[in-house]
């Protein structure tokens, strides 16, 4: 079987990544289980954080992994159509989560994905993310500000492992991921963010 042409394999890697990062896995697993419509409470988000908000852990632990996966997935599979396909995968997905047609184009804020992908285009990342996460929380227990942090740091964290192209495409990834949380960002310049543990 012939290969494709680098560039269209590289658009075929961004269309499969956008495909799967855009499964709402949120909004599917609340209906399926007949919880309140994920749209219609909280942020109107579909990512697990929202998901919680209906008082279901098990379903937003679900859709925390399932997100996660949709995100090391797409990775994988870019991989194989192209050099490149991975990282711009990890972009597809990213923005698909973020950016569903299907939903016209409200997803959620992209955390989970975005650590999904990191953990398939470098494993040891994805520990520093976790780690820097893990100590952000235990130190001012702010989900938000632990995962703002935690983005930042992935991309440095790709430069010094010599993964400069993939630090290339998280940078810009992470700066959406800021943008999204732009609301999650005023709040806590006004210490009205709700801890972690913290009923809201």
């Amino acid at each position: 079987m012939p290969s494709l042409p680098f560039p269209v394999s590289l658009a075929a890697s961004l269309l499969l990544g956008y495909l799967l990062g855009s499964i709402p896995f949120g909004l599917l697993l609340t209906r399926a289980a007949g919880t309140t419509d994920l749209r219609a409470i909280g942020s109107g988000n579909i990512g697990a954080t929202n998901v919680l908000r209906t008082g279901r852990k098990d379903l937003a632990a679900a859709t925390l992994l399932l997100d996660a996966a949709k995100g090391a997935l797409a990775v994988l599979l870019g991989a194989l159509l192209a050099p490149a396909g991975g990282v711009v995968a990890a972009a597809g997905a990213f923005l698909g989560h973020i950016f569903p047609a299907w939903l016209k184009f409200k997803g959620g804020k992209g955390v989970a994905t975005f650590l999904g992908a990191l953990f398939a285009l470098s494993w040891p990342t994805g520990l520093v993310f976790c780690a820097v996460w893990l100590g952000a929380a235990a130190i001012w227990r702010y989900s938000s500000l632990s995962a703002l942090i935690a983005s930042v740091v992935s991309p440095l964290a790709l430069f010094v492992f010599g993964q400069g192209q993939e630090a290339l495409v998280l940078a810009p990834m992470a700066a959406l991921l800021w943008w999204k949380h732009r609301e999650n960002i005023s709040r806590l310049i006004k210490g009205a963010e709700t801890r972690i543990g913290q009923k809201s």
